[in-house]
């Protein structure tokens, strides 16, 4: 086994390809990429690739020869419901690489988890236990994941657990804001609570750093925990602004978060006979209500600074956006994206 082999799983999706670029840029590691299809792989990037899916359990038998610390950012994500398509193709894989690579060896491994995790009012402790919320079963099984990994770590065994907010940034992937933006231009969609609340929102190139800080970081072990936003948190109200600056409609009403997640039951209620996804569920509320989440914990010990403004990451989506996303997107991945 080599001391500085890296593995990265999900190498094509937003999280991973970008802990791919961060930790590849200084030469320290040799870095392995999982994926589906090379080709996908961020442009430049020659280094070794391990072809396959993490369905295929022959597959992962022969991903961890010789690695030493993996990044698991293999992801089937759910924004709403599909509970046997988010357990089927995410829990299980999760939970049979994760064994996987402990039998194999692996002494340290990199899981990516979210700042939603917790209960608002412990959000602030990322290693608090996570709060499943039953609305949300993707959230659940996010939330057994790292309760999987405190069962499992151990001196010989480390796991660093890293708490995101919300994704913005080029190569974006299924998130709040690609979620949001259609839904503002229906004019249907009030503020929440004023919009007063946080938003922690970190660019891919701010989470590629904290992988690689998590990667080399020393004097850790057992099942360490970090929440990783970006270098200041905005309101709710503050991000739609500026999305307006861009041609969005603001919300002309505001709603309490009680009435909002009892609106977004009555959207899921009625959804099995309507031809079209809810208008609003209890997981966007969820996600707009406040996270306390700081960097305070990252910074004293992995070293996380963050470089890259909210402003900056939105911006770049946007632009992204409109060269990519010509309809509204799923709020659930489809199964190729495995």
């Amino acid at each position: 086994m080599e001391r500085n082999k890296v593995l990265i799983t999900g190498a094509t999706g937003f999280v991973g390809s970008h802990a791919l670029e961060a930790i590849s840029a200084d030469g320290k590691a040799r870095v392995v990429a999982a994926c589906r299809n090379r080709e996908r792989l961020p442009n430049g990037w020659e280094g070794e690739a391990r072809t396959g899916d993490i369905g295929d359990q022959a597959y992962v038998n022969s991903l961890f020869e010789d690695v030493h610390t993996v990044c698991n950012a293999f992801a089937w994500t759910s924004m709403y419901n599909h509970a046997k398509e988010s357990q089927e193709l995410f829990l299980e894989p999760s939970l049979r690489l994760i064994d996987c690579a402990i039998s194999s060896g692996v002494k340290r491994l990199i899981n990516i988890s979210t700042t939603s995790a917790a209960s608002p009012d412990a959000s602030a402790d990322a290693m608090s236990k996570g709060v499943p919320r039953g609305y949300w079963p993707h959230l659940c099984n996010v939330i057994a994941i790292e309760d999987y990994l405190r069962e499992k770590a151990n001196p010989e065994f480390t796991v660093i657990n890293l708490r995101l907010g919300l994704f913005a940034g080029k190569r974006y992937a299924l998130g709040l804001l690609p979620i949001l933006l259609p839904r503002l231009q229906t004019h249907l969609v009030p503020w929440v609570a004023g919009g007063r609340t946080g938003m922690p929102i970190v660019d891919g190139r701010d989470i590629g750093q904290a992988v690689r800080r998590a990667v080399y970081a020393d004097r850790l072990s057992g099942y360490q925990s970090f929440n990783i936003v970006g270098p200041s948190t905005p309101s709710v109200r503050e991000v739609i602004d500026l999305l307006h600056e861009h041609g969005y409609p603001k919300p002309h009403f505001s709603v309490p978060f009680p009435i909002a997640f009892g609106f977004a039951w009555l959207m899921e209620a009625i959804d099995p006979i309507v031809p079209w996804e809810p208008l609003v569920t209890r997981s966007i509320i969820h996600l707009l209500r406040e996270v306390d989440a700081d960097n305070q914990r990252a910074k004293e010990l992995l070293g996380y600074v963050p470089e890259h403004d909210w402003r900056e990451a939105v911006d770049a989506q946007l632009a992204e956006m409109k060269e990519r996303q010509d309809k509204p997107m799923s709020m659930a991945r489809p199964k190729a994206g495995r």
